[in-house]
């Protein structure tokens, strides 16, 4: 039996772009967790992430070629996505003086993540991430949670590698701060210390769909 090796993400773009509709709804296919997965922690409502995954879609076909395979499609759609979610907090935010290093989740919406935790730590950790500035929350998901370096972070972001680095390190001081702020018990408050590798790693698995 022959067996048809898998298009690669590349290939099936070039073919959608020409105007091959089955290649577009393959490539969609691929990618639709990815998209959903990065943008269900920073929904302001959350009932409306099935919309934004949509948009994201609408914009990557309303843009078919632009794509350039400077990057993997994956980091490219990734930076669609970072786009119609930072619109999507910008128009809930009554400021004209919108800043993204500024405006968290946390600051402009109560409503929990879209996300389902199945421990406290897992809970705690999604709600410390959306008291983080809109922008520090994102790098910082974009390195846990989709494990990219930092060269691919900056071109999802379109910022120099060493804004990145500098985002990340101080990302990750403000999210054990936050998280020493939400803990409501020692056990907790110590876990923030010792263990926050290891709530990231049940929280990715468990994002990948690979955790009970």
């Amino acid at each position: 039996m022959t067996v048809v090796p898998m298009e690669d993400d590349e290939q099936l773009y070039s073919r959608w772009a020409s105007g091959e509709r089955k290649a577009g709804e393959t490539l969609i296919e691929r990618h639709l967790d990815t998209v959903g997965r990065f943008l269900a922690n920073k929904c302001p409502d959350p009932s409306r992430l099935e919309d934004l995954v949509a948009t994201v879609f609408e914009r990557c076909a309303k843009s078919l070629g632009r794509f350039g395979g400077r990057s993997s499609f994956r980091t490219y759609l990734l930076g669609i996505a970072y786009n119609v979610a930072r619109d999507d907090l910008k128009r809930h935010v009554r400021s004209p003086k919108f800043d993204e290093t500024l405006t968290s989740l946390a600051s402009i919406s109560k409503s929990p993540s879209a996300i389902v935790a199945v421990r406290e730590e897992q809970a705690m950790l999604l709600q410390a991430l959306r008291h983080l500035p809109f922008a520090l929350q994102a790098v910082l998901e974009l390195h846990f949670f989709e494990e990219l370096s930092r060269a691919e972070v900056a071109l999802i972001l379109e910022l120099p590698e060493g804004t990145v680095a500098g985002r990340l390190r101080k990302a990750k001081a403000e999210l054990r701060t936050e998280l020493e702020a939400l803990a409501d018990n020692p056990a907790l408050l110590q876990a923030t210390v010792t263990d926050l590798p290891s709530w990231v790693a049940d929280l990715r698995a468990r994002l990948y769909g690979s955790a009970d």
